[in-house]
Parts: structure tokens; sequence; C-alpha cells
């Protein structure tokens, strides 16, 4: 079976629709598990390296290289072999920075912490891109908003990845066994779900595919249209202030509201399942409102949320910013992806275009903010990312669908 573009899909036996879907359900959830699982042991993996924020902002740029490597290198690798071969090899790479992580933090080499951070962003930038083409593909055939259900099932394994790093912060767990565990069921979880992903999808037999550079160039290409400029601003504000969430919150409650590190753990864990909740009402919330309007009533809310937890003395307004934080957080990204994929043309390249500005938001953004954090205070670094979410408000027009006067 082959596209317009050139791009080949044939089916095999395990690659029904039915089984493809439930493979991309899985394949979205686990990023988020083995990302809530080091995250939510952040006090400890920093107390074991003895490191600074500045330090642990280091540290967390072995993620940004790592990212940003895998986020370049995904398109042209999709294109020429197929998003299946991509996902099976990117979160194989995934899995293996988290035992690598695991074992630097327990020997306190933050050099190692540096190259398991590396080979896991590297893993999960290229994999999120391919699996967002997938689910934007998926998205396409079923002619009905599916992008925020899926990226919910991510923040559910966030939650489900958050609870175990309580849990075994609580049971005095030690770092690596914890990693090593969550590395190992993440690697006979993707065997079992990589088969039910179209061998073929997304390889393009054409000359046109290129290498890296020529890939880079046609993305800079489409951020002249002015459509995917803007959707590119709406995608930073959210997925930063997702991201930022995803690295820091547990030491910002720590640090900046004095609570114990199983508590800031039990507070990420709220921040997940809030967003968790956010995504998995997002279809019927489109469907009601369009999409334009809830990503504007999202980014304030968002908004409202970071405010709260920057300035509030009292804890209980601090966990009430935390929810709508999360509440906030949750459908600026999957719906950005949706609208990227309107329309005919190259799809792919707009989705990756799109969900490149997300990921390097959501993975970039949080190092630097570790600077900020040193200079400032890590209070005053979220600043930074509440001037975004604001921007993302302004620019919530462009995510409206084809057809949809609500604005």
């Amino acid at each position: 079976m082959t596209d317009r573009l050139g791009r080949t899909a044939p089916p095999t036996e395990r690659s029904t629709p039915t089984a493809r879907w439930r493979a991309l359900l899985v394949l979205f959830a686990l990023p988020g598990v083995a990302l809530a699982s080091w995250v939510s042991r952040t006090p400890a993996i920093r107390d074991a390296l003895e490191a600074s924020t500045a330090q642990m902002g280091l540290v967390l740029f072995g993620l940004s290289i790592g990212s940003m490597s895998g986020i370049l290198s995904s398109t042209p690798l999709v294109r020429r072999w197929g998003t299946r071969t991509v996902i099976a090899i990117s979160i194989t790479l995934m899995v293996t920075g988290l035992a690598v992580l695991g074992t630097a933090s327990t020997l306190g080499i933050q050099a190692g912490a540096f190259t398991g951070l590396l080979l896991f962003g590297l893993g999960m930038g290229s994999s999120e891109i391919a699996i967002n083409i997938e689910g934007a593909d998926v998205e396409r055939l079923a002619g009905r908003p599916l992008m925020p259900l899926l990226h919910g099932t991510f923040s559910a394994g966030t939650v489900v990845g958050s609870l175990l790093g309580l849990a075994f912060a609580h049971a005095e767990v030690a770092v690596l066994w914890h990693l090593l565990g969550v590395a190992a069921a993440g690697a006979g979880t993707v065997a079992l779900a990589i088969p039910a992903i179209p061998g073929g999808f997304g390889r393009e037999r054409s000359s046109r595919r290129g290498g890296i550079g020529p890939a880079a160039r046609r993305q800079l290409q489409l951020w002249a249209q002015p459509r995917i400029a803007l959707l590119g601003c709406v995608v930073l504000g959210m997925a930063l202030a997702e991201g930022a969430a995803n690295d820091w919150l547990p030491l910002l409650m720590v640090d900046g509201h004095g609570v114990d590190p199983a508590t800031g753990s039990l507070l990420f864990a709220l921040f997940a399942a809030s967003m968790t909740t956010g995504r998995f009402t997002g279809s019927w919330l489109v469907t009601r409102f369009g999409r334009a309007q809830v990503v504007r009533a999202s980014a304030v809310c968002a908004g409202i949320g970071l405010v709260l937890v920057i300035v509030a003395e009292h804890h209980a307004l601090a966990v009430a910013g935390v929810v709508l934080w999360g509440l906030g957080a949750a459908l600026g990204f999957p719906l950005a992806i949706s609208a990227a994929g309107d329309g005919d043309g190259d799809t792919t390249a707009r989705v990756s275009a799109v969900a490149t500005a997300g990921y390097i938001a959501f993975l970039v953004g949080p190092p630097l903010l570790g600077f900020l954090g040193e200079r400032f205070g890590l209070q005053h670094a979220m600043l930074a990312v509440l001037a975004l979410v604001a921007c993302a408000a302004v620019t919530a027009p462009a995510v409206r669908a084809p057809g949809d006067s609500r604005r």
C-alpha cells in the first residue's frame, strides 16, 4: 500500500487497525512511565551525586543533547526505515539510558548520569516524534480527535511511574534497583507491542528523503508558513509548562515550599494525575467547544496554577496551583499536533516540525531553567514558563480546525 508521497505501509498479519491502536496506547504510555520513574527520584539522585542545582542542570543537559539529536534525526530516519524500526531502536536506547542513569547515580558519577540521560534523551526524542507521526495518521483515518487520548496514556504512564517512585522512595529501595526494574519491564513491553505497528509506514522511496541536513532544511522552510509558526508558539509554551514540572516540580516543592522528598514525589504524582484527567476529557471538550477555545482556556488555567506555585506561602494554595498547572498543561501539545495533521500534503513533515518545537521545549527548556534557578531560585525561574504560556494563550486560534468558526 503506497500513499501519494511514495510512503509504503504494507499490511502485516498483526498490524490490524485495532492492534495498531492498542500498540500505540502502550507505546505512548511507556515513555511516561520511564520519565516519571527517574524524575520522581531526582531528590535521591541529586543527593547521591552530591550535585548543586547548577550541577544538576549540567547533568540534565545530557538529556537536552540526546533529545535534540533524537528529535532532529527522527524524521529522516522514519523516511528511510519507517516508524516501526525507529520506535523499536529508540525505545531500546531509552531503557538502556535508564539503566545507566541508575548505575551512575549509585556510584556517584555525575558524568555517568549525564551519559545515561544522553542515551535516554536520544531514545525518547526519536521515539516520540515517530509515535506522534503514527498517532496523527491513526487520528486522520478515524476522523475524530484521538491525540488527547493518546497523550493521556503518556500522562497515565507518568502517574504510574511517579507512584512507583513514591512507593520505592518510601520503602527506601535503592535508585539502582528501581530504574533497572523499570528498564527491564520496558524492554519486554516494547518487544510485545512493536509487531502491531505497520512495517513500512512513513518510509519514503523517493530520492527526496535525503539525510538529516536536507530534512532540517525542509523543516525550516515549513516554519516560514505563518500557521506552522503560530502552532510552534502554542506548543513551545504548553510543552515547556509540562516539561518544567516533569523535571523540576519535586525539587521546586522541596526547596521552595519546604516539603519532604516523599511529599514532593506525591505532588508530582498529583500533577501527573491532573494532566491525565485533562487529556482523557480532551476529546469531549474539543467536540463541545473547539480546539482554539480549549487551548486558550488551558493556557489560562496553567498560568493561574504557575502563579500560585510561585507566590503562594500556604501549602494548600501551592497544592491547588499544582492541580491547575497539570490540568492546564494537558491539552496544548496534543491539540497542536492534531492541527498540524490537518489538510493534504506532507502531513509527516508538518507533524514532525510542530512536534520538534514541542520536544525542544519539553526536554531542552527544563535544564535551562536549572541555570536560572541557580541564579534567581527555582520559583522565580518559573516566571519564564509563565511568559511562554501567556504567548500560547494569545496564539491559540492557530489550532482551529478547518471549517470551525469557533474562536
